[in-house]
């Protein structure tokens, strides 16, 4: 299993918005690509978030990155033109318990 990572820094005004845009949009229409098995989205202080989707295998995520991820991003961009700094990061699940 792989963790597809983001980790959001949101300007504090756009907290609320960004929030309802994940929870109603983005992670509802990143996960209807049918190429991740969950998602989570978490923060640990005002205006971080990490946003977690869990994929089965490479080929998954390869397919979502390849013929949805710009179109996805793309739509990010077009709600939050400003004031959001995303990074991404890949962790391969070793273990799970």
């Amino acid at each position: 299993m792989i963790i597809y990572e983001i980790t959001a820094k949101v300007r504090l005004d756009l907290c609320s918005k960004y929030e309802a845009y994940m929870r109603e949009t983005h992670i509802p229409d990143l996960l209807k690509t049918g190429a991740f098995t969950g998602a989570t989205i978490s923060t640990a202080v005002p205006g971080t978030y990490r946003i977690s989707y869990q994929v089965q295998n490479r080929e998954d995520l390869d397919r979502y990155v390849r013929h949805h991820a710009p179109a996805l991003r793309a739509d990010v961009a077009k709600h939050f033109p400003e004031g959001v700094e995303q990074t991404r990061i890949e962790w391969t699940v070793l273990e799970q318990w």
